[in-house]
């Protein structure tokens, strides 16, 4: 059986992307949440990873712990990670990796809090360039394979590493393109996304860290997590 080590699902967006990929896919797998600590996280997450980061997936005596690579190596097994057609492959592949690598504007502006709705003091020219790439990113997918997912008319590991995108859009209101917002919204709709952020939003466990730099960037207008 394979274990799939993440962390809070309330802040960790490396942790959902193969959580939900594995979840929409019917891909079997035991979840092992072990929370974010307020001493630091790497020595206890190097007791199963070896970057002492999650998210890290365990199968028998195979350790894969970064969250493309997990894709890839869950491809290898299930030809649905990734599209049928080699085009819409192709380009399902550049999303994810773009995504795997860039907006870091987004990421450190936005960091992921499903439960949090946040004003931001100031949308920056860079947040902006990340949600226009973003935008036209989305639009190009959708027109070229025909919609709804990113890649064609099926989920992949493509739309799994936009899906803490889906949940900045709706914390911090981001102004993406119509389009774009659509289909962050279809993501949101999600089953396996409905059931992350409910189960994130249950969550005993805050982290200080977490919650300082998402008030530096904005005003706190909401908070739905059920703690206390």
């Amino acid at each position: 059986m394979r274990e799939l080590y993440i962390a809070n699902k309330n802040y960790s967006s490396w942790s959902l992307r193969p959580w939900v990929l594995m979840q929409q896919l019917q891909i079997p797998f035991t979840e092992q949440l072990v929370p974010f600590s307020q001493q630091g996280n790497f020595d206890k997450f190097r007791t199963f990873s070896p970057s002492g980061k999650v998210p890290c997936l365990v199968q028998k005596d195979q350790v894969v712990w970064d969250s493309l690579a997990i894709a890839e190596f869950l491809y290898e097994s299930h030809s649905s990670v990734w599209p049928n057609d080699s085009k819409a492959r192709a380009f399902a592949r550049c999303a994810a990796a773009e995504m795997h690598s860039g907006f870091a504007a987004l990421r450190n502006t936005c960091g992921m809090s499903c439960g949090h709705r946040v004003q931001l003091h100031i949308v920056s020219t860079a947040l902006q360039l990340d949600i226009d790439r973003l935008s036209e990113l989305f639009e190009q997918g959708i027109a070229q394979f025909g919609g709804p997912f990113l890649a064609g008319d099926t989920f992949s590991a493509a739309d799994a590493f936009f899906a803490p995108v889906a949940f900045r859009m709706q914390s911090y209101d981001l102004a993406f393109s119509t389009e774009a917002k659509n289909y962050l919204e279809r993501l949101l709709a999600l089953p396996s996304m409905q059931i992350w952020y409910q189960q994130a939003l249950a969550e005993v466990w805050i982290d200080d860290a977490h919650d300082q730099e998402i008030a530096s960037h904005g005003k706190i207008t909401a908070d739905y997590r059920q703690i206390g």
